[in-house]
């Protein structure tokens, strides 16, 4: 008789515990559905899940009232890219602004891919790609091959004055990955990164660096660049890591009075601001930032100064997570 009693009273607590256990996760479900549209996710750089991506990794409490611009904004997490938004270089024969890579490199429309919810800018070994009579010799030299194809993806859609924010990788090869932009008489080159040097050349600092460059090829600037165009601001922005070892998290919060660069989430160098002139009607140079509207651009390009990539290097990527812009006009 007792051990039924006890009997009894164990199952009953296993009952009661087996109950309540059940609520729990009922309650642990309907309170945290599952949401791919959920802004909360976890951190790029530190995977602490306080990221908000709603909003810039350096402002996620808001201030700046930013706005995101869905037309140059993109998360390329559909599988395919897309092409109303975002422009391949050479496909159907066409190269925005005659361009059609760096020699003895070239663009190709194949080498634009979305995969693992990233565009990847791709560089290959390809001497059978049928090279454009229009590649011009770099630096003074002849290039008797032409053997390396890369990539170039430009946003339909132009953009005035906001906060960009790119999440990245940089090929690891001598190849250049670039987030820069065109507009009218100027280009505004966010960075330049070389990933991929080799040992004991004096690219190496390269592995670290963002080239940002604000170009001019406006001849009414003369006054301040005596052959009206060329880079009327360049800067050299060594980051504390290399960048084609990891993702990290760019962004540049662009004024009509300042450029801020951020490194994941930090602004850098030491608060430093960029500033120059480039189509401005001011009389200071260090009082001025580039005014013009500006397509988006990601591509790889050879840079003979620094070296090329052997077949042995190929194929690389350079990938990009993601791209939002953020305005608050």
């Amino acid at each position: 008789m007792k051990k039924t009693k006890k009997r009894s009273v164990l199952i009953l607590v296993f009952t009661l515990l087996f109950a309540i256990m059940n609520i729990s996760c009922s309650r642990d479900s309907d309170s945290k559905p599952e949401d791919i549209n959920d802004p909360i996710v976890n951190d790029p750089v530190n995977d602490d899940p306080v990221y908000n991506q709603d909003f810039p990794l350096s402002d996620q409490d808001n201030i700046g009232n930013w706005i995101l611009n869905t037309n140059v904004s993109d998360e390329f997490n559909t599988g395919t890219l897309d092409e109303e938004k975002w422009q391949i270089q050479g496909k159907d024969g066409i190269y925005k602004s005659n361009f059609v890579g760096r020699h003895p490199s070239q663009f190709s429309p194949n080498n634009a891919i979305v995969e693992d919810n990233k565009l990847k800018i791709q560089t290959k070994w390809e001497p059978d790609f049928p090279f454009s009579d229009a590649t011009r010799e770099q630096c003074g030299e002849t290039y008797s091959y032409e053997n390396i194809t890369t990539a170039a993806v430009i946003s339909r859609e132009q953009f005035q004055y906001g906060y960009m924010e790119i999440r990245s990788k940089a090929a690891k090869a001598r190849i250049t990955s670039s987030f820069w932009t065109t507009g009218f008489q100027s280009e505004l080159d966010m960075f330049e990164m070389f990933g991929g040097p080799k040992a004991g050349e004096t690219s190496l600092n390269w592995r670290k660096r963002l080239k940002f460059n604000i170009i001019s090829w406006n001849p009414n600037n003369a006054y301040y660049l005596p052959s009206g165009n060329g880079p009327a601001h360049t800067r050299n922005i060594q980051a504390d890591e290399n960048t084609a070892d990891d993702f990290h998290v760019y962004g540049f919060d662009w004024t009509p009075d300042y450029i801020k660069v951020y490194i994941d989430g930090k602004l850098h160098p030491n608060g430093t601001i960029l500033k120059s002139v480039i189509t401005s009607n001011g009389s200071d140079p260090d009082r001025w930032t580039t005014d013009v509207p500006y397509s988006i651009w990601f591509d790889s390009e050879t840079f003979c100064f620094l070296g090329l990539p052997e077949e042995a290097d190929l194929p690389v990527n350079y990938e990009i997570d993601y791209i939002r812009v953020w305005q608050n006009n």
